[in-house]
Order: C-alpha cells, then sequence, then structure tokens
C-alpha cells in the first residue's frame, strides 16, 4: 500500500491515485472562475485587484489544503459568491465602510464560526433556523448577485424615473456578455467541464477584437500581497457599530458550508446514516480558512459546490483537494489573464450561478403563508435594498411576528426569537 493510499485510505474508499488526481482537476476546472471574478468584485469597492488575485489563490489553496489533509474530503474551497457581493457592493460601497475595517468583520465572523465547530453548537444554531429562511437567504442571494450581473453586462441600468430600466442592447460589450450566458448554460448542460471558466475566457478573448481590451502577457511572478496582508482593521469593524455585517456573514457561511458539504458527500456516497462522519472536522476547514482569508485580503472563504463535479469524476478523498490546491497556487502566475479579464465577460458566470440559486426555492411551503411570506420578504427585500443584511432582518423580523400573531409561537426556536429581537434592537436604536 502506497503512502498515499494509506493516507487518504484510497482504497478504503474505492479510488486510487489516478481518480482522485482528475477528479481534482475537474473540481479546479468549475471553480477557477473565482480567480477572475473575486478581484473584479472586491477591486470595484477599492480593494487592490492584483493583490486580492494573490489572497484568492492563496486562501482557496490554504482552505483546500486543511480541507483534504485534515478532514479528508473532496472538497474545495474559496472565497464564495454573494458573500464577495455583500462586501463589496453592501457593506463598503452601500454603508460607506472602509474596506479594511469589512476585512475585520469578516475575522470576526471566522472566529465565532471556529467557535461553534470547536463547541458543537452548530447543530443548534442551523436547526433552530426555520428551512423556510434557509431557502430564502440563498434565493435572496443569487437575486443580488443577478442584479449585479445584469448591471455589469450593460442589461440594466440606472433610471432615475422608473429607478432601473433596459441598457442599450447595441453595445458590443451586452451583446458578448449576452453571447457568453447563452454559451455557459449550453456547455454546462451537455456536462463540459469547466463551463463557467471557458464562457469568461471566450468573451475574454471576443473582447480583444470588439471591446478594445489590451494583451499583456500570460504569465509573470504573482503581484505583491502587501496591499491587503494583515490589512483587516479589527479596530474599526468594532467602532463602526457593525454587529449586522458580522451576523450576517455569520449565519450565510454556516448555512452555505453546512449545505455545501452536506450536499456533496451526499452526491459522493460519503454519508453515514444521513451523517458526515468528520463534518466538524471540515467547518473547522471552512471557518479557518475563513480568518486566514480575512487576514490575506479577500472576502470569506468557503466550500463549494462545484466540487461536486470532482466527486462525479470519481472523487471521495482528500487527495483530490490536494490537487485542487496544487492548481490554485499555480494559478498565483497567471496574474496577466487576470488582469485583462473586463466585467462584462465575469457577468455571464455571475448571472449564471444567480439562476442556479434559484431552484431552491421549490423547496418552500407555499401553503402556509407564515413560512412562505416570510421568506418572500428575506429574497425580495435583499435585491431590493441592496443588502443582504436588511433581507435577513425583514425575514426574521416577519418569521417570528407572523408565528406570534397566528398563535405558533412555540413553533418558534429560541435562536430565531434572539435573532429577531437583535434585529428589531438595531432598527430602534442603532443606526442603519
Amino acid at each position: 500500500m502506497s503512502p498515499l493510499d494509506k493516507f487518504f485510505k484510497l482504497t478504503e474508499h474505492g479510488s486510487n491515485v489516478r481518480t482522485e488526481v482528475v477528479a481534482g482537476i475537474t473540481t479546479f476546472l468549475t471553480m477557477a472562475y473565482i480567480i477572475f471574478v473575486n478581484p473584479a468584485i472586491l477591486g470595484d469597492a477599492g480593494v487592490p485587484k492584483d493583490a486580492v488575485f494573490v489572497a484568492t489563490c492563496l486562501a482557496a489553496a490554504l482552505g483546500t489544503i486543511i480541507m483534504g489533509l485534515y478532514a479528508n474530503y473532496p472538497i474545495g474551497m474559496a472565497p464564495g459568491m454573494g458573500l464577495n457581493a455583500y462586501f463589496a457592493y453592501a457593506v463598503v460601497l452601500g454603508m460607506g465602510v472602509p474596506w479594511q475595517s469589512a476585512l475585520g468583520a469578516v475575522f470576526i465572523s471566522g472566529c465565532l464560526f471556529i467557535l461553534v465547530s470547536v463547541f458543537k453548537v452548530r447543530e443548534l444554531i442551523v436547526n433552530g433556523i426555520p428551512h423556510s429562511l434557509r431557502v430564502a437567504i440563498t434565493v435572496g442571494l443569487g437575486l443580488f448577485l443577478a442584479l449585479i450581473a445584469m448591471k455589469s453586462a450593460g442589461l440594466v441600468v440606472a433610471s432615475p424615473e422608473t429607478l432601473v430600466r433596459v441598457g442599450d442592447m447595441h453595445k458590443p460589450q451586452t451583446i458578448m456578455a449576452v453571447f457568453g450566458f447563452l454559451l455557459i448554460v449550453t456547455l454546462d448542460r451537455l456536462r463540459v467541464p469547466g463551463a463557467l471558466l471557458i464562457g469568461i475566457v471566450v468573451v475574454t478573448v471576443m473582447s480583444f477584437f470588439f471591446g478594445g481590451n489590451t494583451f499583456h502577457g500570460f504569465m509573470s511572478l504573482p503581484p505583491s500581497l502587501a496591499p491587503t496582508l494583515f490589512q483587516f482593521d479589527l479596530k474599526g469593524a468594532a467602532s463602526l457599530g457593525l454587529f449586522n455585517v458580522v451576523l450576517v456573514f455569520f449565519l450565510v457561511e454556516l448555512f452555505d458550508a453546512t449545505g455545501t458539504l452536506m450536499g456533496v458527500a451526499s452526491r459522493g456516497g460519503l454519508l453515514v446514516d444521513g451523517k458526515m462522519k468528520r463534518l466538524n472536522k471540515a467547518l473547522l476547514a471552512d471557518s479557518c480558512a475563513i480568518v486566514a482569508g480575512s487576514m490575506l485580503g479577500t472576502s470569506s472563504t468557503t466550500a463549494y459546490l462545484e466540487s461536486a463535479a470532482g466527486v462525479q469524476a470519481g472523487g471521495r478523498t482528500g487527495l483530490t483537494a490536494l490537487v485542487v490546491a496544487l492548481m490554485f497556487l499555480a494559478a498565483l502566475f497567471l496574474a496577466p489573464i487576470a488582469g485583462v479579464v473586463p466585467a462584462y465577460a465575469t457577468a455571464p458566470a455571475l448571472l449564471f450561478v444567480a439562476c442556479l440559486m434559484l431552484r431552491d426555492l421549490v423547496d418552500v411551503d407555499w401553503s402556509d403563508t407564515t413560512e412562505s411570506v416570510p421568506a418572500a420578504i428575506t429574497a425580495l427585500v435583499i435585491p431590493f435594498t441592496y443588502s443582504i443584511a436588511h433581507g435577513i432582518a425583514f425575514g426574521f423580523i416577519t418569521y417570528a411576528g407572523l408565528k406570534l400573531l397566528t398563535g405558533q409561537a412555540r413553533q418558534v426556536k429560541p435562536v430565531v426569537w434572539v435573532i429577531a429581537v437583535l434585529f428589531l434592537f438595531k432598527y430602534a436604536y442603532l443606526t442603519a
């Protein structure tokens, strides 16, 4: 038995080195779009893009290595979609919070996540949140991403008369974005690995011919990480009273990580009696990656659902994750390519991810208005207020209020009352 087989228990999981390597490459191709998308999103908030590119690759590699070596699961990690948009557009641009203080809020949420994992109170929190609200948060994130994507593509523009309206459909950038979106959906339907990455690359190549883009080379030494390294500001996060920001990061991280881990493990037949044997280790890997990412200079890192592609290719152990991590480290030398990817090239990938997030709506019990209405409120308020925090707050308050008014207060778990009361206090006595 080889050392790799012995360490990762390949034979026990019915796998081998070749299968794990292929699975790792497959997973990387499906999630590599984040090395282009994350710098673009955080760059809009004023975070140095080159440094974010490096932070994205390093945070993804570090988190995935911990997941592979410590938890032995074939799951890749990287800065999460939705949370990066919340960080950039809602917290930094919307609330006027310096990006350093926003990183401080991410650091605090990661520390809370570690405590929750170490003391094993995750189940208490996750099981206490109604399923309808968990679904609604995901859907709301999807709608939020969709709005950002369509704005980047030029499909939606601001209007003083109607708030928003359709953009100029004759612009080359908008046409290329629409083409990229249709290409991604087509490739995904045909089960082509790396559909999102292919879509981004194709539109970027087209931008040199039709969008006035300029080429700066394929490879170079990684840019400096100094502009974002250890720039997180805990004092600023505390003095600005970013309670609701930390709470949103924490809740979304918790639900996202738990749901993704369980979903990927289920698809790979890695559940025992419906449970993940090493779930706590996986969550600790997730939370450590969040803390490390905030130190490096990126928004919350989380487990990626795209890991299911690698599981589909046969990945069953942490060796798959280790291959993914090595690929992210190799990607550090592709900074020139990342620097020329325009916003309208990443917009189709964002919009596609948003569409996938909306499918969870079918899991809401629409026959019970005390469940469906708070879910709908949560999902709608997030894009319409450009704030995930307000959406979650309105959802929890509406849920607790409707259950109380309809005589179903006993159905509400204590954690919901606590969160609803905290948000009410925030709206009544604290600034927005």
